[in-house]
């Protein structure tokens, strides 16, 4: 009886063993797919503001040629 319990304790201790390890593999694999995330945000946020800052100065360089056109009518 002594031995089958210690078999018992055994295989219950190596599948403890077994689901903590499978729980931090999980956690790291989610922390990790939250650093990628994050990052990929991080990259959409700069393209962004690039393609906003581009869009301004075509917008500016629209507005000069429509003053400049107004004022050769005026003249």
């Amino acid at each position: 009886m002594n031995d089958m319990t210690q078999l018992l304790h055994s295989m219950e201790n190596t599948l403890k063993l077994q689901n903590r390890a499978r729980a931090e593999r999980r956690a790291q694999k989610a922390e990790q797919e939250k650093e990628d995330f994050q990052e990929k945000l991080m990259r959409a946020a700069v393209n962004k503001m690039e393609l906003e800052g581009q869009a301004s100065k075509v917008k500016g360089a629209d507005d000069a040629v429509h003053r400049d056109q107004l004022i050769a009518m005026m003249m």
